[in-house]
């Protein structure tokens, strides 16, 4: 049966530590594994622009012993002049792997229920699964082991990180907190899917709305822009609304004190994180950028093996 990697939940426990030992030793051996030698392709479909995924998919596919074949926004007919499902039935008969950047999640559901190689989440709407197995593998480097750690996320808390927060971090059995302003928490069904893995690795799910409350004793904490793709036209209010949860030198003195910082980028200074927290001791954002190519790396050759 062929393997999706569509949410964070796709990965058992197990499964995700897996994935991060994978991914420590391919950040030491880069060329340890050459799953996609030949060279393989691998279809890396874009929606979306996009800095960390295009290089980090490329470099890794290319790493792995394959060839990244990049479809940028509109260069294909995908979901216009020809459905999803016949798009992932041609795909399949020609690549190895698909890689999508996308919108809204119910389409990478459509591609992998009709596709017959490993669909990869790279963003959806939803859920940005790979980002979160990186930030697991930066937490691992600086902290050890996961279990039983506490992360703290800040801002909207309603969007895909916050969403794959819960599930990710439930997964690797740590203690996560999400804080947003009432009307930008994460959906129910998904807090529950999280309260219901933290259940059983020893991990637990927290929302607040007060920010500093979220940070007591953290030993990550995390954020995320506050105007993603397409709320352009609402920056205004989104910063009115969001002022308070700023990630200041202030706030952060409220983690544990040898707490980390982490921001999936691209990073706004003065609006969601103050300089002198994202460029400052505490940050660990540049080994997080460089981990999505290692997660992603052991992700696809994780994949690619249960076939």
């Amino acid at each position: 049966m062929t393997r999706h990697f569509l949410r964070d939940d796709d990965l058992s426990p197990a499964e995700q530590r897996d994935v991060l030992e994978l991914a420590a030793r391919l950040k030491r051996e880069p060329y340890a594994e050459r799953p996609l030698a030949g060279p393989q392709s691998v279809s890396v479909i874009f929606d979306k622009t996009s800095t960390r995924t295009r290089f980090s998919f490329a470099a890794g596919i290319s790493a792995l012993g394959g060839a990244p074949i990049i479809v940028n926004p509109g260069e294909a007919q995908l979901g216009v002049k020809e459905t999803i499902a016949d798009t992932s039935r041609v795909l399949s008969r020609m690549v190895s792997m698909i890689v999508w950047r996308t919108y809204a999640h119910a389409g990478l559901e459509e591609m992998a229920a009709n596709s017959t190689v490993p669909v990869i989440n790279s963003l959806s709407d939803d859920f940005h699964p790979c980002q979160i197995l990186a930030d697991l593998q930066t937490i691992q480097e600086r902290k050890g082991e996961l279990a039983g750690l506490t992360a703290t996320y800040i801002g909207d808390a309603a969007n895909n990180m916050g969403h794959s927060y819960l599930l990710g971090f439930a997964t690797a059995g740590m203690h996560i907190r999400i804080a947003g302003p009432d009307g930008y928490h994460p959906r129910a069904d998904i807090v529950a899917d999280a309260e219901r893995i933290a259940a059983s690795t020893g991990g637990s799910v927290a929302i607040f709305t007060d920010p500093a409350e979220a940070m007591a004793g953290a030993d990550a904490v995390i954020t995320d822009t506050w105007v993603s793709m397409g709320q352009e036209a609402e920056k205004a209010e989104r910063i009115a609304t969001f002022g308070a949860y700023r990630v200041t030198p202030e706030l952060m003195q409220r983690a544990a004190s040898d707490a980390i910082f982490l921001h999936c980028l691209p990073a706004y200074r003065e609006f969601e994180v103050a300089p002198e927290v994202i460029d400052g001791p505490q940050s660990v954002v540049w080994d997080e950028a460089e981990n999505r190519v290692h997660a992603q790396k052991a992700l696809m050759a994780w994949l690619l093996a249960q076939a």
